[in-house]
């Protein structure tokens, strides 16, 4: 089975909680229990790891490589900032899909440019909980090198 890493960076284990009207009322163990569902309906396993610090995120993307055949990474506000989350995905020999539960383009201004869109393969945005299934989906198909 191939490996899919899930990445959550900064304040997503308050998912449920916080802010509700944009983030929905799902927590981030039932947004991971349905991408493992869907993983599992494409033969592929998903690590997941949650961290609210930026360099946990980056050792996590080193340590998948060679390891993981894909990325999927919900970086929360990171997606926005983080330089070095955006060198240690180009430097993963795999795809990667960008993930966010609401639609930062349809949000406030600083979050309309992502760091991480030109080192990955797409991004999966606006859709709530369902983004999980949908992300899964396009790294399935990526491993399989359909477009």
């Amino acid at each position: 089975m191939s490996l899919v890493v899930l990445l959550s960076g900064p304040n997503l284990n308050l998912l449920g909680e916080r802010e509700p009207a944009i983030y929905g009322t799902q927590t981030l163990a039932d947004h991971v229990a349905r991408a493992e569902a869907t993983a599992a309906r494409h033969g592929l396993t998903i690590e997941h790891l949650q961290s609210n610090y930026e360099g946990a995120l980056v050792e996590a993307v080193h340590a998948a490589r060679g390891r993981a055949d894909a990325l999927i990474i919900n970086a929360g506000a990171l997606s926005h900032t983080s330089w070095s989350l955006h060198d240690a995905v180009a430097a993963f020999d795999g795809p990667a899909v960008e993930l966010h539960l609401s639609n930062p383009a349809a949000r406030e201004p600083f979050r309309h440019t992502s760091v991480l869109a030109p080192v990955t393969a797409g991004l999966v945005a606006g859709f709530g909980g369902l983004g999980y299934e949908l992300a899964v989906d396009a790294v399935a198909q990526l491993l399989k090198g359909a477009s």
